[in-house]
């Protein structure tokens, strides 16, 4: 009798056990996965990384595909934070227009922090008073159509000066890497633009470079503590930590002597100057002087405005117009059709004006279709719900970071299709600035110039290799050769 009652007091213990572990797990389940929730679909993830595995380094393009398989929202796990892919056109609209203001902020990066000044740029600043201030200094006094206009005379001159770069090469028969060139004239026109004259000329300027690839190469990078914070060590040991490091401060002694050479200047006198002929740098003293935003604008806000100022408005520029060439290059009957339409309009003349730009249609489908083929940023910067939200009958939970692949939305073309440089508040506000300066540029090579690739290359054969990064770049130079025309 003793034996039945330990073997009944032993199955009676074993069950309780099994009774709690099936409480246990039905209540983790439940706590994860909510049943009145109705999640966007997931590709099968893998134990502490998440769908890390699943991309390449291009992961606009592996992305893409598992939106073919998965649907244009999908819920991917980066370690173990959830990832909302955009991939058409009607879920952009709901994140950047019709909730636009939940998707207002940014996902906290340690990378972006320690790179962008804690935060006090545009880009990565958070929703708020702060950001609302920075964003009507762009607006109305950095980047304003008015303001874009006074930079015309830079444009002109830079351009120029590219222009007989290439005439030069043409007389001594050699090639030209345009790549390098179309970083070079960027530079140089934000930097004008930015401080009223070129600081960084020779080594400097190489160095200067350098930091500026370097910086948004890290930017772009995948940071395996941001996502899977037991692994952080890994970032100290391969390097990364200490290559951020290095950048951060290299950028920061280059802005401060900037700075601190400005400030030296008689300031007050600024009041007296024509406004046409201000400078970023002379606007942002001002405010910084003055001191009449509401909020602090401190020497730390001028150097992250001005590093989002040439972080923004020089590799991608430039990259639009790599990418522009390659693709006429490839495509002589496109190039040829492009040529008529600006030598006609000019019709002899030498230069290029505002009022001829407004006249070249054709001119600006070519850069459209570049921007749709080729979007320099095409993971846009990722936005974080801040609240819970329904996007296209998904439940989307608060905290969940949003990665809007712009490129697989261009390249369908469907409605609020173009968007490279986003929508809603966080769009860039210096689209402007940006056309302007290729519209310019891209009109004086096809009209000064015919082109070829070195050493009787065919077009179809041009290598169109990407290289990763935050912006994507041809992952080998361009080369071409000139050979000019006479009007």
């Amino acid at each position: 009798m003793l034996s039945i009652k330990l073997q009944y007091y032993e199955f009676l213990g074993q069950s309780y056990l099994l009774a709690l572990i099936a409480i246990f797990l039905l209540w983790h389940f439940i706590k994860k996965v909510p049943g009145n929730k109705k999640l966007p679909p997931s590709p099968s993830k893998l134990p502490i990384i998440g769908n890390l595995h699943q991309l390449s380094s291009l992961p606009h393009h592996s992305l893409q595909y598992l939106a073919r398989k998965h649907g244009p929202l999908m819920l991917l796990h980066f370690g173990s934070e959830p990832a909302l892919i955009v991939s058409s056109a009607d879920a952009a609209r709901e994140i950047m227009k019709t909730h636009d203001i939940i998707f207002s902020n940014r996902p906290d990066s340690s990378v972006a922090r320690r790179l962008l000044y804690d935060g006090k740029d545009l880009s990565i600043a958070p929703y708020g008073e702060y950001w609302r201030q920075l964003k009507s200094i762009f607006v109305l006094q950095l980047l304003s159509n008015k303001r874009v206009q006074s930079f015309r005379a830079i444009r002109e001159e830079e351009t120029a000066l590219m222009m007989e770069k290439i005439k030069k090469s043409y007389i001594s028969s050699s090639q030209l890497n345009l790549s390098d060139m179309f970083t070079e004239l960027t530079i140089d026109v934000v930097c004008r633009s930015a401080f009223g004259r070129k600081y960084w000329d020779g080594a400097i300027g190489e160095k200067f470079l350098f930091l500026m690839r370097e910086l948004l190469e890290i930017l772009g990078s995948f940071s395996v503590g941001e996502f899977i914070p037991c692994l952080a060590w890994i970032n100290r040991v391969n390097g990364f930590d200490a290559r951020m490091d290095f950048v951060a401060k290299e950028v920061d002694e280059l802005f401060e002597g900037v700075i601190e050479e400005r400030l030296k200047n008689d300031v007050e006198n600024l009041s007296g100057t024509d406004e046409s002929r201000e400078n970023f740098l002379d606007i942002l003293v001002k405010i910084y002087k003055d001191n009449t935003t509401g909020v602090a604008i401190d020497r730390d806000s001028i150097k992250a405005i001005i590093l989002d100022m040439f972080a923004g408005g020089t590799d991608t520029t430039s990259t639009v117009l790599e990418w522009a060439m390659s693709e006429l290059i490839r495509h002589p009957t496109i190039m040829k059709k492009l040529q008529n339409e600006v030598r006609g309009i000019l019709n002899g003349k030498k230069d290029v004006t505002n009022n001829d730009l407004k006249k070249m249609h054709y001119l600006k489908v070519v850069i459209k279709e570049t921007l749709r083929y080729h979007t320099p940023i095409p993971l846009l910067v990722p936005r974080e719900a801040s609240k819970d939200v329904n996007i296209m009958g998904y439940d989307i939970a608060a905290g969940t970071m949003v990665m809007i692949n712009a490129w697989a939305i261009d390249f369908k073309g469907l409605d609020f299709q173009l968007i490279p440089f986003g929508a809603g508040r966080r769009g860039c506000p210096g689209m402007a600035f940006a056309m302007a300066t290729n519209e310019l540029v891209l009109a004086n090579l096809v009209q000064k110039f015919d082109w070829a690739l070195p050493n009787e290359v065919k077009g179809e054969d041009l290598d169109m290799s990407e290289r990763p990064g935050l912006t994507i770049r041809r992952k080998v130079p361009l080369f071409a050769v000139a050979t000019q025309c006479h009007f």
